[in-house]
């Protein structure tokens, strides 16, 4: 009851802020609170608690533009009020963005600071997007621009006649944010654990770098994209014997896409090949194999105001044999398989909006539901609940191991 009176409190005085004070300034005010619907015996039953201030501004210069967006939040699920760590989003100060634009040459563009990062086909699904994710908020509730952490970046655009190519260098390695045990449990292993995650993660400037290429161009209404990366795992699914510490092995991942119009929708078509450099044979039972992965997907507008859109996602491992051999514990199958389904709906002059997306993987028998309404009740003011809903057969599986962490979340958001 003492964090929703603080909470009150604050959401109060933020939500009374005039949005006058910066004619160039715009942001939000949110509120949410989100409440697991059963009980798991290693975390609290809240999700959610918290309200947020975001600012965003962007100056314009004839030399550059500078963009500044940052949050400001009360949490009052976590225990870290008076902790900043902008790397991880902990404490009351989440910096989203802080970069500098600028065109040095007519055939090139640079974006330098902190910023977000993204690019591939795929819909809540990624294989070429290795740029950090951000899976507690993802699964809390909250919207769906947090599963997009920032990072600290070059960012370079070339424009030679024959394509664009984009360049993205980060000096030091940006993990994911992960499932931890902070606000979720997870499979430890041997079982399902609230326990913190001791991780050893590379974070060297200069030496544990990450790099990102793509190319691409238009040939015939489609959009065809190669990719490179060359880093870790984004989460740490390696495990160090000698430390008692789960690990990020070194990665490289080479891949391609292409999006386009067929039959009055869009389709798009992506893969990628996961070479885990650390254990490319597969002989490595604490170092995960090498992988291949693939996603098609296709939307179309099913009806008026009505969208809908559907994706088949593989992973394959490599190396299955060897990988049989050394394991211990539940197995992995050697293919995975998820299919994606979303449904969006207009209504009331589109001021509600019903969605739903669900991932269903018949490999490993999980599911994963992601329900949602939202009602429009000025041009400022929006009111929204969400769901997030695991479903599983087994607890070792991705999405099955999260199930006792099923939840509701009610949001109120003031726009300016």
């Amino acid at each position: 009851m003492k964090k929703l009176k603080t909470l009150f409190l604050i959401s109060s005085f933020i939500f009374h802020l005039s949005p006058s004070f910066a004619q160039e300034l715009h942001g939000f005010v949110d509120a949410r609170y989100g409440v697991r619907i059963q009980s798991d015996p290693n975390s609290d039953d809240e999700t959610l608690s918290e309200a947020r201030l975001q600012l965003n501004s962007i100056w314009y210069h004839d030399l550059f533009t500078l963009t500044a967006r940052s949050d400001f939040l009360y949490d009052g699920v976590a225990n870290n009020h008076d902790h900043i760590d902008l790397e991880t989003g902990e404490g009351p100060i989440d910096l989203r963005e802080l970069n500098v634009l600028f065109t040095p040459v007519y055939w090139a563009d640079v974006k330098v600071g902190r910023q977000i990062l993204t690019w591939g086909t795929g819909d809540l699904l990624f294989i070429n997007d290795l740029f950090s994710k951000d899976w507690k908020s993802f699964f809390a509730g909250r919207d769906e621009e947090y599963l997009k952490a920032p990072s600290d970046a070059l960012f370079v655009s070339f424009f030679p006649s024959f394509a664009t190519i984009d360049v993205a260098y980060i000096p030091r390695f940006d993990s994911d944010r992960f499932i931890d045990g902070e606000r979720f449990s997870y499979w430890g292993g041997t079982g399902l654990t609230g326990a913190d995650l001791q991780t050893d993660k590379p974070d060297d400037w200069f030496e544990d770098d990450e790099i990102a290429l793509r190319i691409y161009r238009n040939f015939q209404g489609w959009e065809i994209a190669g990719y490179g990366y060359n880093g870790f795992w984004k989460t740490p699914q390696g495990y160090d014997l000698s430390t008692m510490q789960n690990t990020f092995p070194k990665l490289s991942v080479y891949g391609a896409s292409a999006r386009g119009a067929l039959a009055g929708g869009i389709a798009n078509l992506e893969a990628g090949y996961y070479d885990s450099r650390d254990d490319r044979d597969g002989t490595d039972p604490f170092t995960p194999n090498s992988e291949f992965r693939v996603l098609a997907g296709y939307e179309h507008e099913l009806a008026t105001d009505l969208t809908g859109s559907v994706q088949y996602y593989i992973e394959h491992m490599m190396d299955y044999d060897e990988y049989q051999q050394t394991a211990s514990g539940p197995r992995r199958d050697e293919d995975r398989h998820v299919i994606t389904l979303r449904l969006t709906q207009m209504l009331m002059n589109q001021n509600l909006t019903l969605g739903l997306f669900t991932y269903w993987s018949p490999t490993d028998q999980d599911a994963y539901l992601r329900p949602n309404v939202s009602y429009k009740l000025t041009d400022n003011w929006l009111i929204e609940a969400r769901g997030n809903i695991f479903i599983g057969n087994h607890n070792h599986t991705f999405f099955g191991q999260f199930e006792d962490d099923s939840n509701i979340a009610l949001a109120a958001r003031y726009s300016f």
